[in-house]
């Protein structure tokens, strides 16, 4: 008898608390994983959006040219290539009495402004060693400009830069339109110099031709590139250009929204920059760009959110999405390490989970997203065989926080301020454009 209620005594259930407890534990690591992986699949999904809105659509008829131009190079020692650029400029198919090339030679040391006017450029020199950079040297030739009157509309374009020939057609047939901003295609004018300037080739696919195209699609701003930049006169009077910042574009660009002007798309008109290949300038170069968006994002994303929100406006809510998406690089990264951990946490609880969905949508927008942009860089082979050191360049842009990092505590490491001229080691390239058709 005993025995029995012994037997039945030990084959009693044992206490379900441990089971209930993993179950908790693992409701609780499962919805971490999911709040973790919406901001990300929100900003995959916005670049998914512009992904699908990419289709390019005809330019508008170019009419008689009726709009004067006054061509803008902002330029600090410049004198190697500031020739081929003025010589560029001078060759549009522009009527010759409807535009002029005006150089800006802001702080210069050497012989830019000479050699820009023996080009046939004409020359505006200034020293303010106080007030430097790219935006003060805009913000002076504007200022002249309008006050002067010798201009409809103004062109920004970089000093090493060439275009194509039919860059003022397409702005004066926007601006006939209507349209107060309008921004060219900036394609990369040496994408064979190495693999990090056809990698940047079709960064530039991505970051300018499918966002842009698919924000113009959208009837929102395609956003500001500050190379093969157009404003008319009307409109800087309206809202000075009083952006000084390294990113001093992005910034004017959210300016002139907020007043709801949008900047138009002319997709078949190119400018063509000069990019880096060594690793050394092409890190500054990133870590200067990057590090004045970061600077953006902190000063304009939630205020342009909750305005847009507030507002119910798309124009505002296209802007801040794309001030606050962060780098592809770290998009990437933050889904293929949700991937891997929401993936892991299904293979321990024997089920799948909602991150595991998220994180899996968010690959596919990416991808998408990545496909399309190289097939509009103009890359062919070439750039889809360039990929493949994707990840290594991602793994190199993952150490940049780092760098600095170490940087800020090193005493005499320089800082970079946004209203100084920082200029990137040019490299001898041929004039040559990109693959990139109009």
């Amino acid at each position: 008898m005993r025995a029995g209620r012994a037997s039945a005594v030990s084959s009693e259930p044992t206490s379900p608390e441990p089971s209930r407890k993993s179950d908790i534990l693992v409701r609780i690591v499962s919805s971490l994983l999911a709040l973790a992986a919406l901001p990300v699949v929100a900003a995959s999904g916005y670049l998914f959006v512009l992904t699908i809105r990419s289709r390019r659509s005809d330019p508008p008829e170019y009419g008689v040219p009726r709009a004067r131009f006054a061509i803008v190079v902002p330029a600090h020692d410049e004198a190697a290539g500031i020739a081929d650029t003025v010589k560029s400029l001078l060759s549009l198919d522009y009527p010759p009495e409807s535009f002029e090339v005006i150089v800006v030679a802001d702080n210069c040391t050497d012989d830019t402004a000479a050699r820009a006017a023996a080009a046939g450029a004409t020359v505006m020199s200034r020293v303010d060693h106080e007030r430097r950079g790219k935006g003060f040297a805009l913000a002076h030739a504007f200022e002249k400009i309008v006050a002067d009157g010798r201009a409809d509309a103004v062109v920004v374009i970089d000093a090493d830069t060439v275009v194509s020939p039919n860059l003022l057609r397409a702005f004066d047939a926007r601006i006939a339109a209507g349209a107060g901003a309008v921004q060219a295609d900036y394609a990369v004018r040496n994408p064979d110099a190495g693999w990090r300037t056809r990698l940047m080739a079709i960064a530039l696919g991505m970051f300018h031709v499918v966002r842009s195209t698919g924000r113009e699609n959208l009837g929102v701003s395609c956003g500001l590139r500050g190379n093969g930049m157009c404003f008319t006169t009307e409109l800087l009077g309206e809202v000075p250009h009083d952006a000084f910042s390294i990113v001093e574009d992005v910034e004017y660009g959210i300016r002139i929204g907020e007043r709801g002007h949008r900047v138009h798309y002319a997709g078949e008109a190119h400018v063509y920059g000069e990019m880096v290949s060594s690793e050394k300038a092409s890190r500054s170069q990133r870590e200067r760009w990057e590090g004045g968006r970061r600077q953006l994002v902190k000063q304009h994303g939630l205020r342009l959110l909750r305005r847009a929100i507030a507002t119910r406006s798309p124009l505002l809510f296209d802007l801040a999405m794309d001030l606050v998406v962060p780098p592809l690089s770290t998009l990437v990264l933050a889904t293929a390490a949700g991937a891997a951990a929401s993936t892991a946490l299904a293979v321990v609880t024997g089920r799948p989970n909602l991150a595991q969905v998220l994180f899996g949508a968010s690959g596919v927008f990416l991808v998408a997203y990545g496909v399309r942009g190289w097939q509009l860089s103009g890359t062919g082979a070439k750039g889809l065989a360039t990929l493949g050191y994707a990840p290594a360049y991602m793994a190199w842009k993952a150490t940049l926080p780092l760098r600095r990092a170490h940087k800020a505590k090193t005493p005499d490491a320089s800082s970079t301020t946004g209203d100084e001229w920082i200029r990137t080691t040019r490299e001898a390239q041929p004039a040559a454009g990109s693959n990139r058709g109009s």
